[in-house]
């Protein structure tokens, strides 16, 4: 049985490896606060949003569409969806119940835990196949529909009368029938568990019917050694019997545990849906394009890491950056540039997953790749200085891109002075940008945002963090061309007075 609601042809693998930059993103970007959100403190939820999240650098537009539509359905029948997901998380709680790992050498064992274990599978089955003939008109994904008639279609009335048949004859009641032949010395090789006889006969024909010859012994109770060599008889022939049980309980159990693990996305999804609402956010759908364009336009974008720790609404910005390859988002200190360029980090990746986006609007072509190049704080160890630490990160993330990524830079390379750090930093977006590589860099940098603007160049925008007249940072980010001043004048008075 195939679950296949992350993707169309295969499972969803959390032991899949993650990019290279995996905590670079999750610091840059403080995307533990997006994964808290999603897992309200459920371990196993982290970590299934976490590699979710982070995998989706390597996502197609025919998987993103198709987890669309799967996450769509999840927020239309949420009940449902959790529903089917705790009678998953409850078969693979029940099953470690009846695990007893001292015994599983002992064929017997194996096979009674293996009988008891599929008797409750066969419940938690049967739950999932009640709310597929319940519900599955209410979902219109194809990854929905495509699950649930596969419930339909595999488990039908003659599958669970055939497996509680063959659970019934294998309680043995009426003992266990074993056929071997003599080997080497008289040994006994070749056992076989032979299926009872017919007992639907009427008892006069059991009575009266041609049995075959047989011998009978029978073994005192006080012989040890014969009971032993007896039960060493009986695990030989029910050997093979009990692996192949125990193999068909363990492909139920992967079953529910590939069910689990595929399903925590969507819980993820609208665990944060949930909390999004309350706090009175707007989510929508993405729009995503084919990496080989350039599209980047949205409406009302908010950063959701920030709206989540303060846990109100706040500003959100508009943008048309199609067709542009370069934004350079400029203007006054704690004006939200930072706070901007984190807000176009996680919808990116949260586009890329297949989930919503927190924007009223938003539209952006795949990214191939997403990494970002934060200004870091000193080395204590005193191994290198603050530039060459920045080049040298700087240096990883080209060993790793590759043409239609995105990159994001907050306060690169201004660790050195003005015009060095400008000259760097041109020469480094210059090489990015000719190899079809998306970038959004804040900087105050002067010399370098004006040395792009002078080019008049099509495919660079400029963006710049708004103040009013009166120095009141509204953290609206709009089209602006770079200014020299970046205001640290508010700040001193702000935090000295005026009279200094």
């Amino acid at each position: 049985m195939k679950v296949l609601l992350m993707y169309r042809d295969h499972d969803f693998d959390l032991q899949q490896k993650l990019p290279s930059n995996e905590e670079a993103l999750i610091q840059d970007l403080e995307l533990n606060t997006l994964f808290n959100a999603m897992s309200l403190g459920d371990n196993f939820l982290f970590e299934v949003a976490k590699k979710s999240v982070l995998s989706s650098v390597y996502s197609d537009l025919d998987t993103i569409l198709y987890r669309q539509d799967v996450l769509k359905d999840s927020l239309k029948n949420s009940s449902i969806v959790r529903n089917i997901y705790n009678i998953a998380v409850e078969a693979i709680e029940n099953e470690k119940k009846y695990y007893f790992s001292i015994f599983t050498r002992y064929p017997a064992a194996i096979l009674h835990s293996s009988m008891d274990v599929l008797h409750m599978f066969m419940e938690m089955l049967k739950k999932l196949k009640s709310i597929a003939d319940q519900h599955a008109d209410k979902f219109e994904s194809e990854g929905f529909k495509r699950f649930f008639t596969m419930l339909k279609k595999e488990l039908d009335d003659e599958y669970f009368e055939s497996i509680q048949n063959h659970l019934k004859e294998l309680e043995f009641r009426d003992g266990i029938l074993i056929s071997a032949e003599l080997g080497k010395g008289n040994k006994g090789v070749n056992y076989i568990l032979r299926k009872q006889e017919d007992k639907k006969q009427s008892l006069i024909d059991r009575i009266f019917s041609k049995r075959p010859d047989a011998y009978t012994f029978y073994i005192s109770e006080r012989d040890e050694s014969g009971a032993r060599a007896l039960s060493d008889l009986k695990d030989r022939g029910i050997n093979l019997v009990a692996n192949a049980l125990a193999q068909s309980a363990d492909h139920i159990l992967s079953f529910f545990n590939i069910l689990r693990t595929e399903l925590a996305f969507y819980i993820g999804c609208l665990n944060l849906y949930e909390k999004l609402a309350q706090i009175g956010e707007p989510v929508s759908f993405p729009i995503p394009v084919a990496s080989s364009e350039r599209r980047h336009s949205f409406k009302g974008l908010y950063d959701v890491c920030l709206a989540l720790t303060m846990e109100q609404k706040i500003v959100g910005n508009d943008l048309n950056a199609d067709n542009k390859d370069l934004a350079i988002i400029t203007g006054a200190n704690q004006g939200g540039k930072s706070t901007f360029l984190r807000s176009i980090g996680l919808a990116q990746l949260m586009m890329q997953c297949g989930m919503f986006v927190p924007a009223e609007y938003f539209s952006a072509n795949i990214c191939d790749g997403i990494f970002t190049h934060y200004k870091r704080k000193e080395d204590a160890t005193m191994k290198s200085g603050k530039l060459d630490e920045e080049l040298s990160r700087m240096s990883d993330i080209v060993d790793n891109i590759k043409p239609n990524s995105m990159v994001l830079f907050n306060e690169s390379f201004a660790a050195t002075n003005e015009r060095e750090g400008s000259e760097i930093a041109r020469q480094i977006i210059t090489a990015l940008i000719e190899k079809r590589i998306k970038v959004f860099f804040v900087t105050h940098l002067f010399e370098f945002a004006y040395s792009f603007y002078n080019k008049k160049l099509e495919n660079v925008i400029f963006l710049r963090a708004e103040r009013r007249n009166d120095g009141k940072r509204t953290f609206k980010i709009t089209e602006g061309k770079p200014l020299q001043t970046s205001y640290g004048e508010d700040l001193y008075k702000k935090i000295f007075g005026e009279s200094y």
